[in-house]
């Protein structure tokens, strides 16, 4: 790799289509609408991120901070949003200007014009210039909206702007009392999608299970979980994703049982099976599935009584998300068919009234049964409701309603540990099986459900490959 020099710079990508930069215009019209309601004196301060050296001369990949982008489209660090309802330029960027010599290592950035040209801001300044402009940018405003810890810059510059204007309050300056967190309010936004966010969605979606089945049909027995990592991975990149939204897991017999196993570097043995959690990431929305299967392409009769159990799991969960159910009986309707199947499998005793209460499966099934899915692999998005939120019938640990719009994981599984409770044939056997489901007006939706996830579809894809 050439050296780059003291300063690093990325080439910035302009959003894709005209109705991609209408998406974002949208998204700051509907925050300003929710930011006007304070009052009209109100703005809203959004920070990027910033880039991280790695080593020597080399940085760590970029990757926006998904609530910026969210907002804005732009890519670029170093950058800050001011959101404004009702001035006469509601939405300023402050970037980084575009700097012809450091374009010759990396690209050009997009720079002051850049930011109104193609992503939509009203007026531009320069990054270096934000200390002296911003004060005066936030003249009369009363209400500031800021995350405290996205940036240390933005955040001692605020604090000096609200001293400044206390003490020029007896002069008529409009006083700032009052900063609040925007997060509550960007989470509810984004955590209902729009048709865009649920193409992206389905994008990765359908390159994940490009790359899952590429990865099944490679496996066999004394190959290394890397190296069926990188068959994944390479399926991923060669169909356009530019990164993982998340860490692949890779994980052969026992190392399943890890719930966030990363190693990825122990050999697969002939009778075990191999656990994929994966997902691609395609325009900042990415994937989560999770596939197991066997290795050398037959389940155990062990293995498949856990796989059965785990799968009837999913598909009673899975046909309860519609409209008007609450977030947590999703989780609440799996547990009742693991809770009996650990029963049956002989490793718990007891009614399953009693050992739910007793939380005795917690050893075994250990984790929620969903999350929310998008620009974040765990999305932003309360899970409870507010007390007040939903009439008399809400209470402070009521579950979040879901509505049309919101996207979840359907996760359950079974980890036996080797050193676990349970018949001996069970040891060191996990299985978590996990799909993405869009809620629809009328029910839902799995989008996932192309990716093979039946014993029989299992069996035959595993190894299919030749050697």
């Amino acid at each position: 790799m050439s050296p780059r020099g003291a300063s690093g710079a990325r080439p910035a990508r302009a959003p894709a289509t005209p109705r991609a930069f209408d998406a974002f215009a949208r998204r700051r019209a509907r925050l300003a609408r929710e930011l006007a309601r304070a009052g009209r004196r109100t703005a809203a301060l959004f920070a990027a991120g910033h880039d991280a050296m790695r080593n020597g001369d080399v940085e760590h990949e970029f990757r926006q901070p998904s609530t910026f982008y969210y907002l804005t489209g732009f890519e670029e660090p170093d950058a800050v949003a001011l959101l404004r309802p009702g001035h006469a330029q509601p939405y300023v960027l402050f970037v980084r200007p575009h700097d012809p010599a450091m374009a010759i290592w990396v690209g050009p950035r997009a720079g002051v014009e850049g930011a109104v040209e193609r992503y939509g801001a009203d007026a531009a300044y320069p990054v270096e210039e934000l200390d002296q402009r911003l004060p005066q940018l936030l003249d009369g405003c009363d209400t500031v909206y800021y995350s405290f810890g996205a940036d240390e810059r933005v955040e001692r510059l605020l604090t000096r702007t609200i001293a400044a204007r206390r003490g020029m309050a007896q002069r008529g300056a409009t006083a700032i009392e009052r900063v609040l967190d925007p997060f509550a309010l960007v989470a509810a936004q984004r955590v209902v999608k729009s048709a865009e966010e649920v193409a992206a969605l389905r994008r990765a979606i359908d390159i994940t299970g490009a790359g899952i089945a590429a990865a099944m049909r490679a496996t066999r027995p004394g190959l290394h979980e890397y190296e069926v990592q990188a068959v994944l991975e390479a399926e991923y990149r060669r169909l356009g994703s530019p990164r993982n939204g998340f860490p692949s897991i890779v994980a052969a017999g026992a190392n399943a049982c890890t719930l966030h196993y990363t190693a990825n570097r122990a050999e697969i043995r002939d009778g075990e099976l191999l656990l994929l959690d994966t997902g691609a990431e395609y325009d900042y929305y990415g994937a989560d599935v999770t596939r197991t299967f066997p290795a050398n392409g037959r389940f155990s009769a062990a293995q498949r009584a856990v796989y059965d159990v785990v799968l009837a799991a999913q598909a009673a969960a899975i046909a309860l998300v519609a409209p008007g159910v609450r977030f947590h009986e999703v989780h609440e309707r799996a547990l009742r068919v693991i809770v009996d199947g650990l029963r049956d499998l002989g490793v718990l005793r007891g009614t399953r009234a009693q050992l739910t209460k007793d939380a005795a499966y917690r050893p075994y099934f250990m984790h929620a049964t969903s999350h929310w899915l998008g620009l974040d692999v765990h999305d932003v998005g309360a899970y409870r409701e507010p007390p007040g939120a939903d009439g008399a019938d809400s209470k402070p640990t009521a579950s979040v309603v879901l509505r049309p719009g919101m996207v979840l994981t359907v996760e359950p599984g079974l980890y036996i540990a080797p050193d676990a409770k349970a018949p001996r044939a069970l040891r060191g056997i996990g299985v978590r099986i996990e799909d993405d489901i869009l809620v629809t007006r009328t029910g839902h939706e799995n989008l996932s459900r192309g990716i093979p996830s039946a014993p029989a579809e299992l069996e035959a894809l595993a190894g299919a490959a030749p050697a």
